[in-house]
């Protein structure tokens, strides 16, 4: 039947039966790979991490994502060996090149961010669950992936990061450890008793339940200014991961207000000088009628 067909039909159905074997050829060498890969030895792997990083969780998400990686890469190639292109990894050393040249221009933010996701996930203070804050926000760290990485800020978005701006920049752990200090600043009129309200405001912390008591809640003197003092109160909480800081923070200002306001205590005012005294308006009329 095939040779009852034009020559240049005969020829194309040959070269269309020669593409569908080199790709299934290609498909059965790239799933055989890659899902024995997925289902056995990944899991194996991340296994073998957590029971070795019980305590680092960030080792264990980046160590799944890159094995991933090179899973691809891997089942590709040999997708490749198996559809009969083996001999361009060892003959086309211009098509190598060219290659390497393309991937070298084009994914140099690509290799950048995975390079800068390794020392991030080598870096024993930077783990999932932590807060960091860096110049463009703040939040909890999920994931660390191939090119970014995953944080939930306070607002429970979820935002990618580049990897790349978490180590160029300076990135702050306020909450890397098992306790956290929240500070708060109340400026007092001068002429108010000073001992009273730094009593009061240790107090007021001391009352709140997520507030530890070791260490104690403490209140200090921080400046005394051209028109208040500065006070300063300096609380500590456990786990600020589960606390609404804002909420915390909110909440002790409304009750020093209240306090303050019962015990007539009175802030620094909002202006330089503060008036006080008393004015008296008299109708001119009633006051000629008094005299007359």
């Amino acid at each position: 039947m095939v040779g009852q067909l034009p020559e240049w039909m005969t020829g194309f159905l040959l070269a269309y039966d020669r593409i569908l074997s080199e790709l299934f050829w290609f498909l059965v060498g790239f799933l055989v790979v890659y899902l024995v890969g997925q289902f056995v030895l990944v899991p194996v792997a991340v296994r073998v991490v957590r029971s070795r990083n019980r305590n680092n969780p960030t080792i264990e998400s980046a160590t799944e994502t890159y094995l991933q990686v090179f899973l691809i890469g891997f089942a590709t190639v040999t997708g490749i060996i198996a559809a009969g292109y083996g001999f361009v990894f060892s003959e086309s050393a211009v098509i190598i090149a060219a290659i390497t040249f393309g991937l070298g221009i084009a994914g140099q933010q690509v290799f950048g961010s995975l390079i800068s996701g390794l020392f991030l996930v080598t870096d024993p203070d930077f783990n999932v669950g932590d807060w960091i804050s860096w110049q463009g926000g703040e939040g909890t760290i999920e994931a660390v992936d191939f090119r970014v990485t995953r944080v939930r800020t306070p607002d429970n978005e979820t935002i990618s990061v580049p990897n790349t701006e978490l180590t160029n920049n300076a990135l702050t752990r306020p909450y890397g450890r098992d306790t956290y200090r929240v500070t708060e600043q109340v400026f007092l009129a001068y002429y108010e008793d000073t001992e009273r309200a730094l009593m009061e405001l240790q107090q007021i912390a001391a009352n709140f339940e997520s507030v530890l008591d070791d260490p104690a809640p403490n209140a200090r003197v921080i400046d005394l200014g051209e028109n208040a003092i500065t006070v300063q109160a300096e609380l500590w909480i456990e786990d600020p991961g589960n606390s609404d800081i804002a909420t915390l923070r909110s909440d002790f200002r409304r009750a020093v207000k209240r306090q303050f306001d019962e015990e007539g205590i009175t802030l620094a005012p909002p202006a330089a000088q503060l008036l006080s005294g008393e004015l008296t308006v008299t109708d001119r009329a009633t006051a000629s009628g008094s005299d007359e």
